[in-house]
C-alpha cells in the first residue's frame, strides 16, 4: 500500500520540477525575444537613415553632373 502512495508523490514532484523548469525556460526565451525586438527596431531606424543618405547621395551626384555639363558647355 505504501508503494502506491509513494508513486503519486514522486509523480507530483516530477511534474512540479518540470513545470518550474518550463517557466524558467519561458522566462529566458521572453528575455531573448525582447532583446531581438529591440535590435530589429534599431536596425529599422538605421535602414531608414541609410535610405535617406542614399537619396541625398543620388541628388548630389545629379547636381554634380549638371554642374559638369554646364562647365563643359562653356568651354
Amino acid at each position: 500500500m505504501e508503494a502506491m502512495r509513494k508513486a503519486p508523490v514522486a509523480l507530483i514532484a516530477a511534474l512540479v520540477v518540470q513545470t518550474l523548469g518550463g517557466l524558467v525556460w519561458a522566462g529566458g526565451a521572453a528575455a531573448r525575444i525582447s532583446t531581438l525586438e529591440d535590435r530589429v527596431g534599431e536596425q529599422r531606424l538605421v535602414a531608414e537613415r541609410l535610405a535617406r543618405l542614399e537619396a541625398q547621395g543620388e541628388a548630389t551626384r545629379a547636381t554634380v553632373d549638371r554642374i559638369e555639363q554646364r562647365l563643359e558647355a562653356r568651354r
